[in-house]
C-alpha cells in the first residue's frame, strides 16, 4: 500500500471557512489516516514539505453533463457513443485538471464511463451519474422539433440525455430500470428549459401523482431526486414531493424559498451556463431560437443565489455547461463570489456536496477515514477564489483517492 505524508501545510477547513496552520497529513491507499499538528513519521511514506503551502479537498461539481458534448441537445441523439465517450473522456480528465474529483451528472453519462473512470482507464472525477433524466413527453428531455412525430431513439445510450415517460406505471418503471442501471440518484424535468425547443419555461411538468411516486421508487432503493426547476410552481410542487434537491431555481420566490428551506432540501444554482450561453451560446451550437429564453433566466439567476444565501438555504456548487463551454467551469466561483464569500463558495464546493451527495465525511473533507482527494495551492483561496480559476494553475498537486493525477512540487 502507498502512502504519501504532506508536511508543514496549512490546512483548509472547509466547515471553519479557516486555514489551520503547520499541519500534517498521512495518507495511505486511497484514504487519509492521519491528521496532525505534529510532524509524523514517515517510514516508507513519500514525505512532501509543502512549505506552507494550502492543502484542500477536492472540490464537487453537483451539476454537470459530462456527456453534453455538443450545444444542440438535438445533435446528440445523432451521434455514435463511441464518438460521445472519446469527447467525454477529454471533458472529465480536464475537470479533474481543474481539481474536481467528484462530480454529480445530471444526465447523459452512464455505468461505463463511472466504471472506467474507477478502474482507472480514463482520467476523471468521482462519477456520480443519474443515467437518464425522467422527462414527460413534449418536456424538458423531448428535443424533437414539432413537426417529427418519430418517437425518440428507442434504445438508450450514453449521451441520450433523457427518457420519456408518462403516468405512474411508466415513470415507475422507468426509475426502476436507471437504478437497475446503477445510478447513484435520479433526475427529473419539474419545469420547462431552456436547451429544448417546444416547453416554454413556466411550464410545470409531471402531476403531483408522478413525483411523488418516482420519489418514492427513489427512497425505496435508499436514494433520492433532484428536480431540475425553474418558477415557483414547479420547485414547490416537487420540494412537497420529496425531492432533495432544485437544480437551477432562478426565478425562484420567497414562498418557494421558505418551503425549500423548511424541507431541508438543498439548492443548486448553476450561473455560469447562463453567463456563457449568453456570450458564447451562438458560436457553441446552442440554437438561437431557444436562446431567448436564456436571457430571462440569466437575468435572475445571481437575484435567486443571493435570495437563498439571506435565507440560510442549503447551497450546492453546480455548473451546468454543456459543448464546448465546459472549459469556463471555474468561472462559477467568481460568479458567486459577487454575492457570497469565499469560505461560502468553497463550502458549496466541498462540505455541502457531500452532504448532498450522501457523503458526508468521506469527501469534502481533510479527516482520517476520508477519501483523499486533495488539491496543493499556491496561496489561500479563502482570500482569493481565484486561485481556483484558470484551469488548475494554481494548484501545484491534485490527487484523487490516494492517487497523484498531478504533481508540480519540486
Amino acid at each position: 500500500m502507498t502512502a504519501t505524508v504532506f508536511a508543514h501545510c496549512s490546512l483548509l477547513d472547509a466547515a471553519r471557512g479557516q486555514l489551520l496552520p503547520d499541519r500534517h497529513v498521512l495518507v495511505e491507499g486511497a484514504y487519509i489516516k492521519e491528521v496532525s499538528d505534529r510532524p509524523l513519521k514517515t517510514g516508507q511514506a513519500v514525505s512532501l514539505d509543502l512549505g506552507g503551502r494550502t492543502l484542500m479537498p477536492g472540490l464537487c461539481d453537483a451539476h454537470v453533463h459530462v456527456s453534453a458534448v455538443e450545444a444542440d441537445f438535438a445533435k446528440l441523439d445523432r451521434l455514435s457513443p463511441a464518438y460521445i465517450t472519446a469527447r467525454a473522456a477529454r471533458i472529465l480528465r480536464e475537470m479533474l485538471g481543474r481539481g474536481f474529483t467528484t462530480v454529480r451528472d445530471a444526465g447523459g453519462a452512464d455505468w461505463g464511463l463511472a466504471q472506467a473512470v474507477q478502474e482507472g482507464l480514463l482520467a476523471g472525477p468521482r462519477l456520480l451519474y443519474s443515467g437518464h433524466a425522467l422527462s414527460r413527453t413534449g418536456g424538458h428531455g423531448d428535443t424533437r422539433p414539432r413537426g417529427e412525430d418519430r418517437y425518440p431513439r428507442p434504445f438508450l445510450t450514453v449521451g441520450t440525455l433523457a427518457r420519456l415517460c408518462d403516468g405512474l406505471t411508466e415513470v415507475r418503471r422507468a426509475v426502476r430500470d436507471e437504478l437497475r442501471k446503477g445510478a447513484h440518484q435520479i433526475k427529473i424535468m419539474a419545469s420547462g428549459g431552456a436547451a429544448s425547443p417546444n416547453d416554454p419555461i413556466a411550464f410545470v411538468q409531471f402531476s403531483p401523482e408522478e413525483m411523488r411516486a418516482i420519489v418514492g421508487e427513489a427512497e425505496d432503493a435508499q436514494t433520492y431526486v433532484m428536480a431540475h426547476a425553474y418558477t415557483p410552481p414547479a420547485i414547490k410542487r416537487a420540494l412537497a414531493a420529496g425531492v432533495r434537491s432544485i437544480e437551477h431555481g432562478n426565478l425562484i420566490d420567497g414562498e418557494a424559498l421558505d418551503l425549500l428551506v423548511e424541507k431541508r432540501a438543498f439548492f443548486v444554482p448553476t450561473l455560469v451556463t447562463y453567463e456563457m450561453l449568453m456570450r458564447e451560446g451562438k458560436e457553441s451550437g446552442f440554437p438561437p431560437e431557444q436562446l431567448v429564453k436564456v436571457q430571462e433566466l440569466h437575468a435572475h439567476a445571481l437575484a435567486a443565489l443571493d435570495a437563498a444565501q439571506r435565507k440560510g438555504a442549503r447551497i450546492a456548487f453546480g455548473t451546468d455547461l454543456i459543448g464546448p463551454m465546459h472549459r469556463h467551469q471555474s468561472l462559477e466561483f467568481a460568479l458567486r463570489r459577487q454575492v457570497q464569500k469565499p469560505a461560502e463558495v468553497i463550502q458549496a464546493a466541498t462540505i455541502r456536496c457531500a452532504e448532498l451527495f450522501n457523503l458526508t465525511g468521506h469527501i469534502g473533507v481533510i479527516a482520517p477515514g476520508a477519501c483523499a482527494d486533495l488539491l496543493v495551492v499556491e496561496g489561500n483561496p479563502l482570500e482569493d477564489l481565484g486561485l481556483l480559476q484558470d484551469q488548475g494553475s494554481h494548484l501545484s498537486l491534485i490527487m484523487k483517492a490516494g492517487q497523484i493525477f498531478k504533481n508540480r512540487l519540486a
